[in-house]
């Protein structure tokens, strides 16, 4: 017999600013790592004023973990020590891990119109903190939609979830976390069922509309089960669905650098100074 998830807590997301002062809204930081696991970070970028994100984020380094960045709307240029760039713009996915280390820029392409974006960061366990850079492009087209009954719809972008007779999975190569990551929209009062792993973190981050049990730009932190439930409220919602296999690792972590302890930061810092960090 199936068990439903309940809702444990709520995470509101905060006004911050990154990069070259970039207007975000973000849900991070120590007090909520344990129910993040194995996410570490989640920024949503929401704007139709350039100034808010013109300056981007210039070459900056990251080591131990994966960023994997989203967008809905506008687009952001890509580049990288090891010479590769793209675009990644509406309705596309970059998936990059870091692993030992990673230099890169991103960039708007667009000077002006509305930008709106996620960018979400995995965390790798500790036997994989030092393996090679890695990187996926996922083009919008090849993520898959499954259109919901009542005029809602589902991005499987890693992960799979079940329909019908069988099970549409996300185009995205599975590490070791066996990460999830949907865009689900549901049309007003419409409720959605979604079979997940029992042992598996499961979060809900809505940012558009409202379900019966979060708001826009609150994260529902959902605990014990083996399914979700979600309900819109009679405007509709628009949510992100993410889930993985939490790592229960310590985590030591300074700006860009992810790791497990306080001696692998300084040699992070150390290797970058030197210019070592992506030898």
């Amino acid at each position: 017999m199936s068990t439903q998830r309940r809702l444990q807590a709520v995470i509101d997301a905060q006004d911050s600013a990154d990069g070259d002062g970039v207007k975000i809204r973000r849900i991070a930081g120590r007090d909520v790592n344990a129910q993040l696991d194995p996410f570490l970070l989640l920024d949503e970028i929401r704007s139709n004023d350039s100034a808010d994100y013109m300056g981007g984020f210039p070459a900056h380094p990251h080591r131990g973990f994966e960023t994997i960045t989203y967008m809905l709307e506008g687009a952001f240029r890509h580049k990288d020590h090891l010479g590769n760039e793209g675009v990644i713009s509406r309705g596309g996915v970059q998936w990059m891990t870091a692993g030992r280390g990673v230099i890169h820029s991103e960039m708007p392409e667009l000077s002006d119109g509305r930008m709106h974006g996620f960018q979400l960061w995995l965390n790798l366990p500790a036997a994989e903190k030092m393996k090679s850079a890695a990187w996926q492009e996922i083009g919008s087209d090849q993520i898959p939609v499954i259109d919901l009954p009542d005029g809602g719809r589902v991005k499987v972008i890693a992960g799979a979830v079940e329909h019908g007779a069988g099970t549409v999975k996300g185009p995205v190569a599975q590490g070791s976390t066996r990460p999830t990551y949907l865009d689900v929209e549901l049309a007003p009062n419409d409720i959605w069922h979604l079979a997940v792993d029992p042992d598996h973190s499961l979060l809900v981050l809505v940012f558009q509309g409202s379900s019966t049990e979060l708001g826009d730009g609150q994260m529902g932190v959902y605990h014990e089960g083996d399914s979700l439930k979600l309900e819109a409220s009679g405007e509709g919602m628009r949510a992100l669905v993410l889930g993985g296999q939490p790592l229960k690792e310590p985590i030591a972590q300074y700006g860009p650098f992810v790791m497990n302890t306080i001696e692998e930061v300084e040699a992070a810092i150390r290797d970058y100074k030197e210019g070592r960090l992506v030898a």
